[in-house]
């Protein structure tokens, strides 16, 4: 490629990686924060400014063609926790996503993207049909954005779509306009939960979220079985061995299976999370919290604490100052004698009152 990133030639084979120097994502960092060769040059690794500064820069412009031509940034904010000797948390803390992480990203969804590319032109449309598993991502359901739609407007916020159909451009920039506000991470987190979940298959539609005509999966496969599959499919390609129509159903079972599995691995993810962040605030009940509304129903509204993303309810029937009653168009809980109104994004304070470890619960209530 030249230094602005135009791929110039390609060449697809197996490989053996000497590496000069191996990087973690902090001492790459830091390398590149000293500015200039130079200075770099005291930093373990520093002669290698010069590299990692072309490949940041080159990033970049990797980063910012996908967000013209539409790709979402779904960037969310990640939690990690410190334990001690018996694995308790007595730490929470936001990981920080630095521009190496962003350049390793890059270069992964470049290398992707040339795979998917090069077998789907090889044997693609109009072409004989040929097995291959692609990662895909569709359009998101009408019904989905419409109800997103009325929620961002409950916010404050527009999201343009015509009878539910948007493009991935519209959602690009509703993104772009709430960044920084209170609502931030509560809109992503919405916007998510309404797009269509990426899944592996053998037939190709492109993905809706990264804005890419061809996509799969290959640059992990140590960890991650379908780049497995997709990088024993592409040595058969490249040695002449076919992968026939009579082997199309097996791949589209593996296909399956693998984003079955995705899910659960992720769910698991999503629940180890939620019970460390039981565990750590179980050691603080009745300790109190600033926190933001994240979301809203007929039997409380729920809040999230500002530190270590820690969800809870404060159930209505603790909110002793009025009797309140949901108001579901706009997102909230309304007093019927004061008119005091919770809304999404709203700001709090609360109180831990139990947390219920079995059950990877938090009860709160405002103070």
């Amino acid at each position: 490629m030249d230094g602005h990133g135009k791929i110039k030639d390609r060449w697809f084979g197996k490989t053996i990686i000497n590496s000069n120097k191996r990087f973690t994502y902090e001492n790459a960092q830091a390398v590149l924060n000293t500015g200039s060769s130079e200075a770099a040059t005291t930093l373990d690794g520093g002669e290698y400014f010069k590299e990692l500064d072309t490949l940041n820069r080159i990033a970049k412009i990797f980063q910012k063609h996908r967000y013209d031509n539409g790709a979402i940034d779904f960037e969310t904010e990640e939690v990690k926790f410190e334990l001690d000797s018996a694995g308790v948390p007595i730490r929470v803390y936001r990981k920080e996503r630095m521009d190496t992480h962003k350049l390793v990203e890059e270069f992964m969804l470049l290398a992707n993207r040339e795979v998917a590319t090069f077998i789907y032109n090889a044997h693609g449309k109009n072409k004989m049909p040929h097995t291959f598993i692609y990662r895909i991502h569709d359009v998101p359901d009408p019904e989905k954005i419409g109800d997103l739609a009325t929620f961002l407007k409950a916010l404050g916020y527009e999201l343009r779509s015509n009878n539910g159909a948007t493009t991935s451009k519209d959602i690009a920039t509703m993104l772009k306009s709430v960044a920084g506000s209170p609502a931030e991470f509560l809109i992503k987190t919405a916007t998510v939960r309404s797009m269509a979940k990426a899944v592996y298959s053998t037939k190709n539609i492109g993905h809706f979220g990264l804005g890419f005509d061809f996509y799969t999966h290959f640059t992990s496969p140590i960890r991650r079985y379908a780049d497995l599959i997709v990088h024993r499919l592409l040595e058969r390609h490249l040695t002449g061995g076919k992968v026939g129509q009579d082997e199309f159903a097996k791949y589209e079972r593996i296909a399956m299976d693998t984003t079955d599995k995705e899910i659960a691995a992720a769910e698991a993810e999503r629940a180890s999370v939620k019970y460390k962040q039981v565990e750590y605030m179980s050691k603080r009940v009745d300790g109190v919290f600033d926190g933001t509304i994240s979301g809203i129903s007929e039997w409380g509204v729920y809040v999230e604490e500002n530190e270590s993303k820690s969800e809870g309810m404060v159930k209505i029937r603790d909110m002793k100052d009025d009797f309140y009653e949901l108001d579901q168009k706009n997102y909230a809980l309304i007093g019927s004698r004061n008119g005091k109104k919770y809304s999404l994004g709203d700001k709090v304070k609360f109180k831990i009152t139990n947390a219920d470890l079995d059950r990877k619960t938090l009860d709160y209530i405002l103070v």
